[in-house]
């Protein structure tokens, strides 16, 4: 298989289903960015984060190509005039959120409560869950505004917002495991 194929030497790419749209097109910033945020995730699994959360690191990187993929996906092309599913493309489920809610609960437990905003940083592996964080939450904004315009599954904009937050807390666990200061964020009153 060639990997470059000059069909996007105008500035513009095919979709799931066929539908050539322009590269800038939402739903391509869209997935972009939940590709951008997979490779991020591999860098934070790339740490020295313990088996289990490398393997739910995993999953969650399956289930960034699975989001990827409906968001890839024209709306109008995946299902049939007879309402059958076009394209074979996974879903995100209930138990995916689940996961993640479920990992938080158990990683919230053995840390210390939240009383403060705390500040990015404190450790290279802490700084990597941080940008993950940020760039989850521009996936989210993104894929937002594209389902006002062509809405899909409710499940993949859940997923998002929870991945978001499991990035956090594995921040924070991960401060709390490397004993990496977490710096509380307490507002200035000077300025």
């Amino acid at each position: 298989m060639k990997i470059y194929t000059k069909t996007g030497d105008k500035g513009t790419t095919a979709l799931f289903g066929g539908t050539r749209v322009p590269k800038h097109h939402l739903r391509i910033d869209s997935y972009g960015t939940v590709d951008e945020l997979n490779s991020w995730i591999g860098l934070i699994r790339d740490q020295k984060t313990g088996p289990e959360i490398g393997e739910v690191l995993i999953r969650i990187q399956d289930r960034l190509f699975t989001l990827g993929a409906i968001l890839a996906t024209d709306p109008e092309k995946a299902v049939l005039k007879s309402g059958k599913e076009r394209l074979n493309i996974p879903k995100i489920t209930t138990a995916d959120i689940e996961l993640l809610e479920k990992e938080m609960d158990q990683m919230n437990d053995n840390l210390p409560p939240m009383t403060h905003f705390v500040l990015p940083g404190g450790h290279q592996s802490v700084s990597f869950c941080h940008i993950a964080r940020c760039v989850c939450r521009r996936a989210e904004r993104l894929a937002s505004e594209l389902n006002e315009n062509e809405p899909f599954d409710e499940h993949v904009l859940k997923y998002l917002n929870r991945l978001s937050d499991y990035l956090f807390v594995l921040a924070r666990k991960l401060s709390h495991d490397l004993k990496a200061e977490e710096i509380k964020w307490i507002p200035d009153k000077q300025n």
